[in-house]
């Protein structure tokens, strides 16, 4: 899956398999997480929609373990995003490190900080 959308990021500069790595563990992790909620957010609607007490005494824990799956996805995108301004950052770095040409001239390539 090496040609998958983490490919064309910033037009052209690759990003390696550790960094790839990484960012598809993330999303596999915030996959799962959503997907709990999912089920969290179902059965907190049908002990709502039954009424009944020990249902209603129920959702308060699973409202709280929502809450929890929820901070752990924020952290998880904020893990994410440092991570990949990193990468970015080392490889713009490489780029601008790459810049002479085999001749030992400089090229004309600029490169854009953003």
């Amino acid at each position: 899956m090496e040609g998958d959308i983490f490919s064309g990021i910033g037009n052209g500069t690759q990003v390696d398999g550790k960094v790839l790595q990484t960012f598809r563990k993330s999303f596999g992790q915030v996959q799962d997480i959503l997907d709990q909620n999912r089920l969290l957010i179902n059965e907190i609607n049908q002990n709502h929609e039954s009424k009944v007490p020990d249902n209603l005494t129920r959702n308060v824990g699973l409202i709280k373990e929502l809450n929890n799956n929820i901070r752990r996805v924020v952290s998880l995108y904020a893990d994410l995003s440092s991570s990949f301004a990193r990468s970015v950052e080392s490889s713009s770095e490489g780029e601008s490190a790459a810049a002479l040409r085999s001749d030992g001239k400089a090229s004309q390539k600029r490169i854009r900080s953003g």
